[in-house]
């Protein structure tokens, strides 16, 4: 795979050549060493795209764990230990046994972190790209984790390859320059990709 396209949200660009130029140059590496050849083996049963061959995220998401794992990266998860003091009383007394077990293991999840970078590498739904870059990563920031965050997604011709519903590159730097940055966003890349 390649690098297709570049986004600086919040000076992301500017602190990852800054603090991580090190942990840049690998994200290339990486990212160039991924093949997406081999993952094309989801055979489509959308009526839009019916017995086409597809690029399959769960693939992908293999191939690009498989490599950052070689470079020492790791995935952190997040315990949550949710507020209970906002459920009605009448919640609260018909479902008390029930949300002990419901909550047990929930978490949040960075793909990969190392050093104080956060990368999160989303091949799915719209929602999630932003989610990452304008909640999770935020979050991983207040928690100390992370200062700096890179998020890879697909341009819209790789998107095209993929099920219907697979956000892409050029909606998500629309759609982050409309919201424009708020005070508690952090700097973040946004890489777009493409197969070869």
């Amino acid at each position: 795979m390649f690098i297709a396209g570049i986004y600086s949200f919040n000076g992301g660009k500017r602190a990852l050549t800054s603090k991580y130029p090190h942990l840049y140059a690998e994200i290339i590496k990486i990212i160039n060493k991924v093949d997406a050849t081999k993952c094309k083996t989801k055979i489509s049963l959308e009526k839009t795209m019916k017995g086409k061959k597809l690029y399959n995220p769960i693939e992908l998401n293999k191939e690009f764990k498989k490599e950052f794992k070689k470079k020492g990266w790791f995935s952190h998860k997040e315990y949550c230990n949710y507020p209970k003091q906002y459920y009605t009383k009448i919640y609260t007394e018909k479902y008390k046994n029930i949300n002990k077990e419901r909550f047990k293991n929930a978490y949040r999840e960075m793909d990969y972190i190392k050093e104080k970078l956060g990368i999160e590498v989303q091949l799915g739904k719209y929602a999630f790209m932003v989610y990452n870059v304008c909640a999770k990563m935020t979050i991983f920031n207040k928690l100390g984790l992370i200062d700096t965050g890179v998020e890879i997604v697909p341009i819209k011709k790789l998107a095209n390859e993929m099920s219907t519903g697979v956000s892409y590159f050029e909606q998500f730097v629309w759609d982050l320059e409309q919201r424009g940055i708020s005070n508690i966003d952090i700097p973040v890349l946004i890489i777009g990709i493409d197969n070869d």
